[in-house]
């Protein structure tokens, strides 16, 4: 009898839009402290937690998004290339796995700039990861981390974590970006999404009569701000905004019973909203064999 393993196969699931494949790579997981929450204790978060018998603290997917349409490879975020901790970063072997190389990306769709979303985008000697690709990223984004005077006004671990890793990543494609803006690449449409970031994007997949929303960051641990919208984190950018575009994302959501995507949903993060009591709650896909 063999040895049984002791690793998980490569995290990766295919989901068929009509005729663009969009394929779920997780880059790993976080498990996130208390303090990342606003409007919530810990007595209420273990609770919430508890009632959908999550793991208390949560445990965070970090998923990223391949999609394949016409001959050409689209990647939405691009993980965090381990930088946050030995539970991250492996993206590129869920790629290889999916039947995917960097080399193939010929354009990255950035939800915005935060770590666990863009720092996969250049190497630690600055170089780009992604040597074919197009960025695609909100100007409102990129001129919020751009932002001197921002910067300064941010605590040491912003100016560190966010402003700085923001302009490292993206300085060697300067030549090669692009505003979120409509139609980004075939079949995907790019929606302003601000809060979470000044430039907090969205892309809607459109096949047919089918559609996905990729809904980024709406939120960070569904069984928490599902069910109450107005529990922010601590790196919302602007607490309030985030709230709205939440309350207003999950409403549309529901109301459109819209498949729905997200970086931090449970891997592999296909769900549906549904309005629960005061808040909502999301309903997993039904895994399918067959793409």
């Amino acid at each position: 009898m063999k040895n049984p393993p002791d690793e998980q196969v490569p995290a990766l699931y295919h989901r068929r839009i009509g005729d663009i494949l969009v394929t779920a790579v997780s880059d790993g997981y976080l498990d996130a402290p208390y303090e990342v929450f606003n409007n919530a204790g810990q007595a209420e978060v273990d609770a919430a937690l508890g009632h959908s018998f999550g793991r208390a603290p949560p445990r965070i997917s970090v998923n990223c998004f391949l999609i394949r349409h016409g001959g050409r490879v689209a990647l939405v975020d691009t993980g965090s290339a381990a930088t946050m901790g030995p539970t991250l970063g492996r993206l590129p072997e869920t790629m290889a796995a999916a039947g995917a190389t960097m080399d193939d990306v010929d354009t990255v769709l950035l939800s915005h700039m935060h770590p666990d979303h863009s720092n996969g985008l250049t190497s630690p000697a600055g170089e780009r990861r992604f040597r074919n690709a197009e960025i695609v990223v909100s100007e409102t984004d990129l001129n919020h981390w751009r932002d001197d005077g921002a910067m300064a006004r941010a605590t040491e671990r912003q100016r560190t974590r966010y402003f700085e890793s923001a302009r490292f990543q993206i300085a060697p494609y300067q030549d090669r970006l692009k505003g979120a803006r409509g139609e980004v690449f075939p079949g995907v449409t790019a929606m302003a999404a601000p809060g979470h970031t000044p430039g907090h994007t969205a892309y809607l997949v459109s096949s047919g009569d089918e559609s996905l929303l990729i809904w980024g960051d709406v939120c960070h641990v569904p069984e928490v701000q599902l069910r109450r919208p107005e529990v922010t984190m601590v790196f919302d950018s602007d607490p309030q905004q985030a709230v709205a575009t939440r309350r207003r994302i999950l409403d549309m959501t529901a109301v459109d019973r819209q498949l729905v995507a997200g970086m931090h949903l449970h891997f592999p993060g296909f769900a549906r909203v549904r309005v629960a009591g005061d808040g909502f709650e999301a309903i997993p896909e039904s895994w399918a064999f067959i793409m």
